[in-house]
């Protein structure tokens, strides 16, 4: 027979549970963010300008082509726009590497809501949970918070 762990142990119905009615009112705090985000994206955006700027006001490497006509354009556009997707990618990556850091665990669902509605600013959307092995990520869902089944 195999042992499956203590007998006594739940586990947790995969269901959304509350944690906060209004989400609108939590001061979330910034070093504790979960994956994702528009820090990433804003980073990638300003570098996506600088490319732009750069290749708009070189000229083009192909001859053929004139500096600041519609093929120009459309060049530094498809170059930057590639740049900037590759960046997006690669923070991603870098925050997923991150990830197993924001991670909560806890042993019970009574425990896992006592703690999160206690510290909620600390478990902002995005945030990963674990309650007796099961997973879970916090989420905004029509204006409240709620813990989800991952």
């Amino acid at each position: 027979m195999a042992n499956l762990g203590c007998a006594h142990t739940q586990v947790p119905e995969r269901k959304m549970y509350l944690i906060a009615e209004d989400a609108s009112s939590i001061d979330f705090q910034e070093d504790a963010r979960g994956i994702g985000g528009s820090g990433a994206e804003a980073y990638c955006n300003e570098l996506q300008i600088q490319c732009y700027d750069k290749c708009w006001r070189r000229k083009p490497e192909a001859p053929s082509v004139k500096k600041h006509s519609a093929m120009h354009r459309e060049i530094c556009t498809t170059k930057c726009r590639e740049e900037f997707n590759e960046c997006v990618d690669k923070q991603e990556q870098l925050e997923r590497q991150d990830a197993p850091s924001k991670k909560l665990t806890f042993p019970t669902m009574k425990q896992a809501r006592e703690w999160l509605e206690e510290h909620t600013a600390e478990a902002p959307p995005g945030t990963r949970v674990v309650v007796a092995g099961v997973a879970f990520v916090m989420m905004i869902v029509g204006g409240a918070l709620f813990l989800v089944p991952a």
